[in-house]
């Protein structure tokens, strides 16, 4: 690991503020000009979670079922941004194709734009020998703390179900044993 790796992934800390980002959307899909920022987060939850490329083979897997619970997540007071290195018009480009020609259709959360790399790295998740992000994935409290964090291979999907769970249990507010489930006591 690099110098630059090793810092950037001390960067991001459970029970710390997370790095503030100001990124070009998909939240008007027709001009493209409206930004998400941490901001404009506060006061709700929030699941930020980045993938390596649009048009790639289990990016959209995740994609599309995150936004198939999109639901689920506002439920519970929690709003979903999806970030990757490539551009709005890529990712319009990408909403614009039909599932079965690779593309993902309509999705009912913004996907931004991290073109200048600059998010990936603050949240510690840009791979820079290949210029893709890694499969970070962070639960934000209403307050901008991050409260949960994961980073996978590339090649491996994350579980909407056990992202739920997890928001589940950050928001209970007491001790979660190992595979706690919503309605279930705590531990303290």
């Amino acid at each position: 690991m690099t110098q630059l790796q090793t810092q950037t992934a001390e960067i991001v800390k459970i029970g710390l503020q997370a790095p503030s980002f100001n990124l070009p959307s998909t939240l008007n899909m027709e001009t493209l000009e409206e930004n998400v920022t941490l901001e404009s987060y506060r006061g709700k939850w929030l699941m930020l979670f980045f993938w390596p490329y649009d048009f790639t083979y289990v990016c959209p897997t995740e994609i599309i079922a995150f936004s198939d619970h999109a639901a689920s997540f506002r439920d519970l007071d929690c709003e979903i941004v999806g970030v990757s290195v490539d551009s709005v018009y890529t990712h319009r480009a990408w909403t614009q194709t039909p599932r079965d020609q690779q593309g993902i259709g309509s999705i009912d959360y913004p996907l931004a734009s991290d073109f200048k790399k600059e998010t990936a790295r603050a949240y510690g998740v840009l791979d820079e020998a290949s210029g893709a992000a890694h499969r970070g994935l962070f639960i934000i409290d209403p307050e901008g703390i991050v409260r949960y964090q994961v980073v996978t291979d590339m090649n491996v999907g994350r579980s909407v179900e056990e992202t739920l769970r997890i928001l589940q249990a950050l928001q209970a507010g007491g001790l979660c044993p190992v595979n706690w489930k919503p309605g279930e006591k705590t531990l303290g």
